[in-house]
C-alpha cells in the first residue's frame, strides 16, 4: 500500500475490548484495551490506554471592531504551576459545555460570565481536538462582537472559585503578544492567529451592523 494514499478509516476500524474507569471526580479516567487497523490493512495487537474524558469546551475571542481592541482573561491554571514565569495564563474566555447547551449558547454565557461582556454578533473560527494523545476533549471557537469600552475588572462564579481578570488590549499589542511567546493556550493562539488572518474583513462585515 502506497505511503501517500489517504486511507479513509472509519468507526468499524477500531475495537474496544475493554474499559475500566479507576478514577472518577471532576474529571474521568479510563484505561481502554484496545486494537485498530493499520495501514496495511491488518489489525494491530491488543494495546492499552489511559483517556483523561472531559466534557466538550467552546471558546471565544471576544473583539471590538470599533476601537480595534479584544479583551482576555487571566486566571490561575494548576496544569500550568510548571510554567517557569507564572501558573496565571492568558486566556480567552472559554467553558464547559453541558448536556443541554449548543457551543455557541456557551461562548455567550460565558462571556457574561468571566469577562461581563454581552456577545453582539458571533463568527465561528474552527473546532478541534485539544490533545488527542491522552484526552478526549474537543472544542468550539468563535469570534465575538463586543463594545469594549466599559469592558474589565475581575469576574467568575463563587460558587466555582473562579477569579477572573477580564482586561481589554489593542489588536496590534495582543498580536505582539502572541508573538513574544507570552500567550501559552492554544484557543488564544489560535484565535488570535485567525484575527491577523480576517481581522479587515471582519472589521468591515462587523462596522455595517
Amino acid at each position: 500500500m502506497a505511503a501517500d494514499k489517504i486511507i479513509p478509516f472509519t468507526q468499524d476500524d477500531y475495537e474496544i475490548v475493554n474499559r475500566e474507569v479507576p478514577f472518577q471526580g471532576m474529571f474521568r479516567l479510563a484505561v481502554y484495551q484496545l486494537r485498530y487497523r493499520l495501514y496495511s490493512g491488518e489489525w494491530s495487537k491488543t494495546i492499552s490506554r489511559e483517556l483523561l474524558e472531559r466534557k466538550s469546551a467552546a471558546g471565544i475571542l471576544l473583539y471590538d471592531p470599533v476601537l480595534d481592541q479584544v479583551v482576555l482573561i487571566e486566571q490561575f491554571r494548576p496544569g500550568a504551576m510548571a510554567n517557569p514565569t507564572s501558573p496565571w495564563l492568558l486566556e480567552v474566555v472559554a467553558g464547559i459545555l453541558d448536556s443541554d447547551e449548543g457551543p455557541e449558547a456557551v461562548a455567550r454565557r460565558e462571556s457574561m460570565e468571566e469577562a461581563g461582556c454581552e456577545i453582539l454578533d458571533i463568527y465561528p473560527i474552527c473546532e478541534y481536538f485539544v490533545s488527542p494523545g491522552g484526552s478526549n476533549e474537543y472544542i468550539w471557537l468563535f469570534c465575538g462582537r463586543i463594545d469594549a469600552s466599559q469592558a474589565g475588572g475581575i469576574h467568575g462564579l463563587e460558587d466555582e472559585n473562579e477569579n477572573i481578570r477580564a482586561f481589554t488590549v489593542p489588536v496590534d499589542e495582543a498580536f505582539i503578544m502572541l508573538q513574544e511567546g507570552k500567550i501559552k493556550t492554544s484557543p488564544a493562539i489560535i484565535s488570535l492567529q485567525w484575527l491577523q488572518l480576517n481581522r479587515e474583513w471582519l472589521k468591515q462585515l462587523w462596522r455595517t451592523k
